[in-house]
C-alpha cells in the first residue's frame, strides 16, 4: 500500500480526495452491482474515498461486505462505519484508503434515521465522511459535533459526504466560517452531483477544517450518470513539507554545529516526519532517558534535532 503522493519537488506532497454516495451498489437502473462503482474510483486514481450509502451484509444487496468488497477490488483498506441494523446486517458509511489507519472513530449523529461521522487518522491528515439527515434540524445539530472532532485533531482534517444540502443553506453558510469547501459549489451543470442521470444540485462536499492546502489543482464532479444515484466528486490537493531548520532545547542551548538554531519550549507541539505527534519533554535529556537524535516538525517547519 502507498501514502499520499511524493513530487519531486521536496516542499509538497499533493493528495487526491474522493467523495461517493454509492447508493448500497445500486445504480440508475436499480441493479446492485459494485463492479461498476469499483471502475469508477479505480479511474480516479484517489489516496482516500468517502462512501455514503454503504451496505454490510445486508438482504438487499446480496449480503455482501461492500466496503471489504470494494476495498479488495481496489487494493486499498476499507472501513466502515455503520448506522443503523438493517435485514441481518448493517448500513452506514466508509473509508476507502491507500494507507491503513491509525485510529478510527464512529461517532452518532442527528437524524429521523440515524447517522453518523466516521473518522480515519493517517500518518499525515484525518479525513471523515458522514451522510446528514434529511430534517434540517437535524443537519444544523450535527454540526457543533462535527465541529468538536475537527478542532481536535491538530494534523490537517477533512470532511466530505453527501450532506442533502444546497450550496445557499444555512448549513453550508455556517460551515464556511470554519471550513473551506474544496470542490466548487457555484451552481451550475458542471458542479451539480444529483440526480446522477439528470444533475441539478449540488449535495456532495469535500471540505477542509481551515486552510490546511497550499494550492487545489484539480476539482471535478465525475461524468457517471448510471452507476450510482450521485455522482462522485473528485479533488486534487497540495499540502505544504516544511523546509529545514535545527531545533535546540532552550534549556541548554546548545544544538551542535551547522544549520540555523531554533528555540522549541516544553509543551510545544512537535512532530515526527510520519505526522505523530511526540512529546516535547522526550527530546530532553533526563534521568533515564537520551533524546533521540532526527528530523521532526515543529511550528509547520522541519527541524534537526
Amino acid at each position: 500500500m502507498s501514502g499520499p503522493t511524493a513530487q519531486a519537488q521536496d516542499d509538497f506532497y499533493t493528495l487526491r480526495l474522493m467523495t461517493y454516495n454509492i447508493r448500497h451498489g445500486a445504480g440508475m437502473d436499480d441493479v446492485v452491482d459494485l463492479n461498476r462503482q469499483a471502475a469508477v474510483i479505480q479511474d480516479a486514481m484517489p489516496d482516500v474515498v468517502g462512501l455514503q450509502e454503504v451496505d454490510s451484509v445486508v438482504k438487499r444487496s446480496g449480503r455482501i461486505d461492500e466496503a471489504a468488497y470494494l476495498a479488495n477490488s481496489l487494493g486499498m483498506y476499507g472501513t466502515f462505519g455503520p448506522a443503523i441494523p438493517l435485514t441481518g446486517g448493517k448500513y452506514g458509511v466508509a473509508i476507502l484508503s491507500k494507507e491503513q489507519p491509525l485510529s478510527v472513530s464512529n461517532t452518532p449523529l442527528p437524524g429521523s434515521e440515524p447517522r453518523t461521522l466516521l473518522v480515519c487518522e493517517f500518518e499525515n491528515y484525518v479525513f471523515a465522511t458522514t451522510h446528514l439527515d434529511l430534517n434540517e434540524s437535524d443537519r444544523l445539530a450535527s454540526l457543533p459535533i462535527i465541529m468538536e472532532e475537527a478542532a481536535r485533531w491538530e494534523k490537517p482534517f477533512f470532511i466530505c459526504g453527501d450532506w442533502n444540502d444546497k450550496p445557499g443553506s444555512t448549513l453550508i453558510k455556517d460551515m464556511k466560517k470554519s471550513f473551506v469547501f474544496l470542490n466548487n459549489i457555484i451552481e451550475n451543470n458542471t458542479n451539480f452531483t444529483f440526480p446522477a442521470d439528470k444533475p441539478d444540485r449540488i449535495i456532495d462536499y469535500i471540505a477542509s477544517y481551515g486552510r490546511v492546502v497550499r494550492t487545489i489543482r484539480k476539482r471535478q464532479v465525475i461524468n457517471e450518470p448510471k452507476a450510482s444515484d450521485h455522482r462522485p466528486v473528485l479533488v486534487e490537493v497540495t499540502m505544504n513539507l516544511p523546509t529545514g531548520i535545527r531545533l535546540i532545547d532552550n534549556s541548554s542551548q546548545s544544538s551542535g554545529a551547522g544549520g540555523t538554531q531554533y528555540t522549541f519550549n516544553n509543551g510545544d507541539a512537535i512532530y515526527d516526519l510520519t505526522g505523530r505527534r511526540i512529546n516535547s519533554s522526550s527530546l530532553r535529556k533526563g534521568a533515564n532517558e537520551t533524546p533521540q537524535k532526527g528530523i521532526y516538525i515543529h511550528n509547520g517547519k522541519k527541524v534537526l534535532y
